[in-house]
């Protein structure tokens, strides 16, 4: 497709929050993902750009959190090649799937996860960890499932994969945002290479969002570091709800 200057004052933008909001507390795919395809993107092209400059912003987070020690790296190895197995089976199957599917799931999958963030509960309280081995094996098992989400698709896995860390591993809520952060950017480097060997991937446009992704991402992992992340839910919930609408009106109208 033909780039225009509109394209990129829709993207840059979104994926500004979008970095910002995954650092945090995941979720920025629900919104970069989004912002592609309001840009006029098709779909497929969507998923494997939204994949370039996320990887850049992951990037930046993930050291972050590393370096402030907020990642158990133990527990990431085996759950990092188990998302890059998940990942590579998702892109896989998202590159033979007709692109108006892929749209009818994001469709599905925006307002169900609204929803889901709109009703959980905050939770600060560390939760009873399990055995060492335990949390090791569940936390792959997850990795695994929502790695092959984020290669298919993609929106919300930040999110799910601290929920689940931290509900079904009892990861304590920080190291599971770190862990997530970590696990989420291994999965997007692997979805982003089979994107960039299908010529799935619009690269001019990538580049730049990927410059706002990581300033967004930056600031985000910041404020977990120092303050928290209680803005968060208030601003995806806001930001889905006018993409949403956007979504609905290209599909039915």
């Amino acid at each position: 497709m033909e780039l225009t200057l509109n394209a990129f004052l829709i993207v840059c933008p979104l994926v500004f929050l979008a970095g910002f909001i995954d650092s945090i507390a995941g979720g920025g795919g629900l919104i970069s993902l989004p912002a592609y395809l309001m840009a006029g993107l098709p779909p497929q092209t969507a998923l494997g750009t939204n994949k370039l400059s996320s990887v850049f912003g992951a990037s930046i987070a993930s050291f972050r959190y590393y370096k402030n020690k907020f990642v158990d790296i133990f527990i990431c190895l085996p759950s990092i090649a188990a998302a890059l197995a998940g990942s590579a089976i998702g892109s896989s199957f998202a590159l033979l799937v007709n692109e108006k599917i892929i749209r009818w799931v994001l469709l599905v999958i925006i307002p169900v996860t609204a929803v889901y963030l709109f009703l959980k509960k905050d939770s600060d309280k560390n939760p009873q960890p399990l055995s060492r081995v335990k949390t090791i094996i569940l936390s792959a098992v997850i990795s695994f499932f929502i790695g092959g989400y984020d290669g298919f698709s993609g929106p919300g896995t930040g999110t799910f994969l601290i929920l689940l860390y931290n509900g079904i591993a009892k990861i304590d809520l920080r190291i599971a945002s770190g862990n997530a952060k970590l696990i989420n950017f291994s999965s997007n480097l692997s979805a982003l290479t089979l994107f960039l060997l299908n010529g799935r991937v619009l690269i001019p446009l990538g580049i730049c969002a990927a410059l706002f992704n990581m300033l967004g991402a930056y600031i985000g992992s910041g404020l977990v570091i120092h303050k928290g992340s209680k803005i968060v839910r208030v601003t995806i919930l806001v930001v889905l709800a006018l993409i949403f609408i956007k979504l609905v009106w290209d599909t039915f109208i």
